[in-house]
This record gives C-alpha cells, structure tokens and sequence, in this order.
C-alpha cells in the first residue's frame, strides 16, 4: 500500500525535487519554436497556417483578474489565483504539503514575426483560457493563378 507522509523521510529525494523546481525556474519561457517546463498556468502553444493558438490551463482562475498584454511579438499573461486553504482565526494554521499553486503568476510567450497584433480574441472556459493569434493575410500561403 502506497501512502505520503507529511514530512518526507528520504533527504536525498527532498534535495532532488527542490534541484528541480530551481532549475525549472530557471528554464526559458515557452515559445512557438519551442516549450519552456513548469510555471502556472501550463501552457500548450501551437499554430495552423491562419493563426497561432496559445492554451492557458488556469482553474480557479477569475477571468476579469487575467492581464493579457501583446508587445512586439512577446506576448504575456498574468493574473493572480487566490488560496483555498482557509485561514485559521488563530493565525497559528500550519500547511505541511501544498501542490496547489496559489498567488500572482506570469507567464511570456515569444511568438513569430508574421503574426497581426489587432487579430488577437481571447476566451475563458472551464478554467481553459484560449488565445488565438492571427497571422498577417501577406504571410500566409496563398495559391496564385496563372493566366
């Protein structure tokens, strides 16, 4: 039978996983030619021939708290997710494992040159934001007849 304690009795793992989310932390942001890893809210990138779609995995995120801000070709999200914990009225409450992340995030997205700045819609949906980038109408393929 697996279980999980409250305080981890192997050191070795502990100084493991802190290694870890330190060089997480350190990893570049994700971008349309490549993902960065970690960081809230996870983020799937990727693109068809008329737009590029960014999928931001946010639950329990109020939508109006989400800042969205395109600047030459960077775009970032940003925002902040409340705790669930309660507060204890003593203020003495102690937490000994907490996988939820909870407070003010960031999050960057380099995108490509042939995107349009003014083609940009986003969408909030069952924790899901969805974020759709167009491609300027000259970069994308078009079929020229010959007369």
């Amino acid at each position: 039978m697996m279980y999980r304690t409250l305080f981890p009795r192997d050191i070795f793992s502990e100084l493991d996983r802190l290694q870890r989310e330190l060089q997480e932390s350190f990893d570049f942001s994700p971008s349309i030619r490549g993902t960065g890893r970690g960081g809230f809210p996870a983020l799937n990138v990727g693109g068809t021939r008329q737009s590029v779609e960014i999928f931001a995995f946010a639950p329990g995120v109020d939508p109006k708290s989400i800042e969205l801000n395109l600047d030459r070709g960077v775009l970032s999200i940003s925002g902040e997710r409340p705790s669930d914990i309660p507060q204890a009225e003593d203020k003495k409450q102690s937490v000994h494992i907490r996988e939820r992340f909870a407070g003010r995030f960031r999050r960057v997205v380099s995108l490509p040159d042939d995107i349009d700045p003014n083609g940009v819609t986003a969408n909030y949906r069952d924790g899901v934001l969805r974020i759709s980038v167009k491609r300027r109408e000259s970069a994308q393929p078009r079929r020229i007849i010959v007369e």
